[in-house]
Protein backbone atom coordinates (compact mmCIF):
# COMPACT_ATOMS: atom_id res chain seq x y z
CA UNK A 1 0.00 0.00 0.00
CA UNK A 2 0.95 3.19 -0.95
CA UNK A 3 0.32 6.20 1.73
CA UNK A 4 -1.10 9.38 0.14
CA UNK A 5 -1.76 10.84 3.94
CA UNK A 6 -1.11 10.37 7.19
CA UNK A 7 -3.67 9.50 9.99
CA UNK A 8 -4.53 12.54 12.00
CA UNK A 9 -7.05 12.64 15.23
CA UNK A 10 -10.07 12.79 13.08
CA UNK A 11 -9.05 11.01 9.70
CA UNK A 12 -7.98 7.82 8.64
CA UNK A 13 -5.07 7.83 6.75
CA UNK A 14 -5.43 7.65 2.97
CA UNK A 15 -4.06 4.69 0.53
CA UNK A 16 -3.87 3.70 -2.63
CA UNK A 17 -2.96 0.30 -4.30
CA UNK A 18 -0.91 0.47 -6.71
CA UNK A 19 0.99 -2.86 -8.39
CA UNK A 20 4.12 -3.15 -9.03
CA UNK A 21 5.29 -5.16 -12.29
CA UNK A 22 8.16 -7.57 -11.16
CA UNK A 23 10.45 -9.67 -13.76
CA UNK A 24 10.59 -13.41 -13.40
CA UNK A 25 12.27 -14.08 -16.13
CA UNK A 26 13.36 -13.37 -19.62
CA UNK A 27 12.41 -15.11 -23.06
CA UNK A 28 12.93 -14.68 -26.90
CA UNK A 29 10.34 -14.41 -29.99
CA UNK A 30 11.29 -16.78 -32.61
CA UNK A 31 8.98 -15.75 -35.74
CA UNK A 32 8.27 -18.48 -38.03
CA UNK A 33 7.23 -17.86 -41.55
CA UNK A 34 5.81 -20.58 -44.15
CA UNK A 35 6.88 -18.08 -47.13
CA UNK A 36 8.79 -19.36 -50.60
CA UNK A 37 11.83 -17.62 -51.47
CA UNK A 38 11.03 -15.12 -54.83
CA UNK A 39 13.02 -18.30 -56.76
CA UNK A 40 10.94 -20.67 -55.94
CA UNK A 41 7.29 -18.71 -55.95
CA UNK A 42 8.76 -17.85 -60.00
CA UNK A 43 9.44 -21.22 -60.49
CA UNK A 44 6.24 -22.73 -59.75
CA UNK A 45 4.19 -19.72 -61.07
CA UNK A 46 6.13 -21.03 -64.53
CA UNK A 47 4.89 -24.68 -64.15
CA UNK A 48 0.94 -23.47 -63.28
CA UNK A 49 1.32 -20.83 -66.03
CA UNK A 50 2.62 -24.00 -68.26
CA UNK A 51 -0.14 -26.18 -66.90
CA UNK A 52 -3.04 -23.79 -67.61
CA UNK A 53 -2.00 -23.35 -71.73
CA UNK A 54 -2.06 -26.92 -71.90
CA UNK A 55 -4.89 -27.50 -70.16
CA UNK A 56 -6.88 -24.84 -72.68
CA UNK A 57 -4.96 -26.31 -75.93
CA UNK A 58 -6.15 -30.04 -74.83
CA UNK A 59 -9.73 -28.30 -74.36
CA UNK A 60 -9.79 -26.77 -77.60
CA UNK A 61 -8.49 -29.57 -79.31
CA UNK A 62 -11.15 -31.67 -77.61
CA UNK A 63 -14.20 -29.33 -78.16
CA UNK A 64 -13.11 -30.00 -82.21
CA UNK A 65 -12.38 -33.55 -82.04
CA UNK A 66 -15.68 -35.24 -84.04
CA UNK A 67 -17.10 -37.75 -82.08
CA UNK A 68 -19.47 -40.45 -83.05
CA UNK A 69 -22.66 -40.41 -80.92
CA UNK A 70 -23.01 -43.69 -79.22
CA UNK A 71 -26.09 -45.50 -77.58
CA UNK A 72 -24.01 -47.73 -75.11
CA UNK A 73 -27.10 -48.18 -72.61
CA UNK A 74 -29.24 -49.72 -75.53
CA UNK A 75 -27.90 -52.88 -75.02
CA UNK A 76 -29.02 -53.04 -71.71
CA UNK A 77 -31.87 -51.71 -71.79
CA UNK A 78 -33.36 -52.63 -74.66
CA UNK A 79 -33.07 -56.19 -73.21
Amino acid sequence: NHVKAEATEKHPAQVEVYYEDVPIGYWTTVKFSGALPARRVNELLDRIEKLQQAVKFAREEANGAEVTDERVGDAVFGY
